[in-house]
């Protein structure tokens, strides 16, 4: 997902800054203190250094411009590492190789978040796809076991604004706040309520996510909450429709109130999670796969086991793009309930 601009960009690089500062100061302070320690090392010299410099830059007005080709950084990189002097087309080699050795633990690091495979989701099935279209991700894909309550789960699917590593630092974020708040045992709604505070309190303003967040049961019921997150898909022995959503992205409000609703699938019904990676895929004309397009397969589809039903939509969504790049990131989510 872009970051949807929610101000003047000028407004928004002012609110950046002023954070990245603040951060700038303590780091400063930090280093200052260790100076005055008994063991001091040139790194920190040089890193203090690189501070009170980027600090320079804020006050002249420089901070964010490349020092090669005076455009602007790369936004997602300035907030990972507010002292990068270069865009990613003028970084030394030293710092291009330094860049995919942190990329490619990233990478490592967001595929040990994923949800394992074999999870016991008693008269569940449920299978996902999760497909970066770079090194790394924003978007959320988790599920949960409740080991309070055997035979039920959690299942979460979002999306942060941007992209590259700072919006999978985000996802990380998020991985871990929601891990840490199903062991209270919460209604669904009061789950993402608190996560939304969380989120909010420890991000920039120009950055939210949106969420599904659902908790399924082994007789079928199913309790969802969506926090401006493209609408789930109920695929139903009746038709497809839409579950609405049920409140605003998190991040983007702290004090956000939440609604769940609830349902409950019958034997071989299933629910269709994804991202906008998938609907705002686009073919060579121009047109995007839309909504209207994967209900169409969904319903056409309704029989399939969770496994077949993604690898079939991925068969279609390749059909449809008639070999255009993907430029976003993709995450698809099927749960059916067993017959």
């Amino acid at each position: 997902m872009d970051t949807i601009a929610t101000g003047r960009p000028e407004i928004m690089n002012a609110t950046r800054d002023a954070a990245l500062q603040t951060q700038l100061l303590t780091r400063r302070d930090r280093l200052k203190s260790s100076l005055r320690g008994s063991q001091i090392t040139e790194e920190v010299k040089v890193l203090l250094q690189e501070v009170d410099a980027a600090l320079l830059r804020m006050e002249n007005g420089t901070f964010g411009m490349c020092e090669t080709c005076h455009d602007p950084i790369e936004n997602d990189r300035l907030l990972v590492d507010p002292l990068c002097r270069n865009c990613l087309d003028h970084l030394s080699t030293k710092e291009k190789k330094a860049m995919e050795r942190d990329l490619d633990l990233a990478y490592q690091v967001q595929r040990g978040l994923l949800p394992k495979t074999d999870l016991p989701l008693g008269g569940w099935q449920v299978f996902y796809h999760y497909d970066p279209a770079g090194s790394v991700s924003g978007d959320y894909c988790d599920i949960i076991v409740s080991e309070a309550e055997p035979g039920s789960f959690y299942f979460l699917v979002g999306d942060v604004t941007g992209k590259g590593v700072a919006a999978s630092l985000l996802m990380a974020h998020l991985h871990a706040t929601f891990r840490s708040l199903v062991t209270a045992h919460l209604p669904v709604q009061e789950l993402v309520q608190r996560a939304n505070r969380i989120f909010c309190e420890g991000t920039l303003t120009t950055h939210f996510a949106t969420l599904v967040c659902g908790k399924a049961g082994k007789g079928g019921e199913v309790e969802i909450c969506n926090a401006g997150h493209c609408l789930p898909l109920h695929v139903g022995k009746h038709g497809v429709r839409n579950l609405p959503s049920t409140g605003f992205p998190l991040g983007l409000l702290c004090d956000s109130t939440y609604s769940s609703q609830s349902l409950t699938l019958l034997p071989q019904e299933s629910l269709v999670l994804y991202t906008d990676g998938l609907t705002e895929m686009r073919d060579p004309g121009g047109k995007q796969y839309g909504e209207e397009r994967l209900s169409a397969f969904a319903g056409s589809n309704g029989g399939l086991d969770p496994a077949r039903m993604i690898k079939g939509c991925l068969d279609d969504l390749r059909s449809f793009g008639g070999g255009m790049q993907r430029t976003d990131d993709l995450t698809l989510m099927a749960l059916q309930r067993e017959a």
